[in-house]
């Protein structure tokens, strides 16, 4: 494992390791926002023993890779089932429910797996964890009285439960304002816990490419205080720039301006990929073009661009900018229209020219202020395509 892999982050670099001076305003394309009066949520109740049977049937999605970045500790899990046995109400949890009736839980996540852990017997109590029930030190939930798995079990939730009738924009925006995870969820974690298995499967495999972490000087990984690496996904920044790539190395301008944000765009492609082959544009041909793309072009960020690669760094300046969402999207869609090795003898050429852009007011706004605007977006992509024709005639 290279030895750069622990980050030290720059004043204008974010917890995710992006720019995090990128304003990523909204494209205006005289879009309205959505009705309100599209919302459609029902509430129901769940005893926890129908939610548990519900999770193991595979009819409740607790989206697995999305928790791992949030792993409750053992003291949190205790605490949360000595709740319930004391009888004290649960927060209400938020469902997205899909046209086959599963559910996706976006707000619960770990409250859910904590209760599916302890429910089956994977997480004994500790009297250390424990504020009332010291009692119940070392027990398991089998272990328990069987009045308190009773009690346990016959606990009932509150779920409020989106409709799949629900537009995917509106469904966004109501999972924005009520996730109550520990920090925020990120728009990218977000799109995640709304998404399919397709889409999370495909994005997550690009995203952890050997090439890609190349490409980005392992700025995805972490060292832990035992001296180990792990994978860092900090936040699923390295899945957004995957997913940003490939939309827009799909779509047309034209299709961009039908949707009133850059959020509601990359939202509706992820679903376009989740969506069966017979009704999806988003083919298996389709993503295997996508991913051979992003491969040519991470190969040739790492082996052209080097440290330049997705950052600010006009010519003349000493220090480089975090990696920019919106110089990686024109970079990367770039330099994957044209094969390495056409590209490697004019290596210097290339680096050059595209921290050179930099100093170009016109490119410089359009990769720092209002990024997510349509004429800034197409600005964009089209001079970094335009830079490297011009080198490589």
């Amino acid at each position: 494992m290279n030895e750069d892999v622990v980050r030290n982050m720059s004043p204008e670099e974010d917890i995710d390791g992006l720019d995090n001076s990128e304003d990523l305003s909204s494209h205006t394309g005289g879009i309205k926002p959505w009705d309100p009066g599209k919302i459609r949520i029902t509430t129901k109740s769940f005893t926890l023993r129908e939610v548990v049977d519900q999770i193991s049937d595979g009819d409740i999605d607790l989206s697995p890779d999305f928790q791992r970045a949030y792993v409750w500790k053992a003291r949190q899990r205790t605490r949360l089932v000595e709740s319930i046995l004391l009888g004290i109400p649960l927060p209400a949890f938020y469902f997205d429910q899909s046209e086959s009736g599963a559910y996706q839980v976006v707000d619960g996540v770990q409250r859910l797996s904590t209760i599916a852990l302890f429910m089956g017997d994977k997480h004994p109590l500790s009297s250390d964890d424990l504020e009332y029930l010291s009692d119940l030190h070392n027990l398991t939930y089998s272990q328990l009285d069987p009045s308190a798995v009773r009690r346990f079990r016959s606990t009932q939730i509150v779920v409020h439960i989106i409709e799949p009738q629900t537009p995917d924009e509106v469904k966004y925006d109501i999972f924005n304002r009520v996730n109550t995870l520990g920090s925020p969820l990120s728009p990218q974690e977000i799109r995640h816990a709304m998404s399919g298995q397709r889409s999370r499967t495909f994005i997550a495999r690009l995203a952890e490419a050997e090439v890609f972490d190349a490409a980005t000087e392992r700025q995805y990984w972490r060292r832990l205080s035992n001296g180990d690496v792990e994978r860092d996904s900090a936040r699923m920044a390295n899945r957004e720039l995957v997913l940003r790539f490939c939309a827009f190395r799909t779509c047309s301008m034209e299709e961009y301006r039908e949707f009133r944000s850059l959020d509601a765009f990359l939202m509706n492609f992820t679903k376009r990929i989740d969506r069966t082959a017979k009704q999806s544009s988003i083919s298996d041909e389709v993503l295997s073009t996508l991913e051979a793309d992003f491969h040519r072009a991470m190969e040739a960020a790492h082996g052209i661009l080097g440290t330049a690669a997705f950052r600010r760094w006009p010519i003349g300046a000493e220090r480089r900018g975090p990696i920019n969402r919106a110089v990686f999207e024109a970079q990367a869609n770039a330099l994957a229209d044209h094969s390495l090795d056409k590209m490697l003898p004019h290596s210097d050429a290339i680096v050059s020219a595209f921290r050179n852009a930099f100093l170009e007011p016109d490119y410089l706004k359009a990769v720092t202020v209002g990024t997510g605007d349509t004429n800034k977006v197409s600005y964009r992509l089209e001079r970094t395509r335009a830079i490297l024709a011009d080198i490589l005639k």
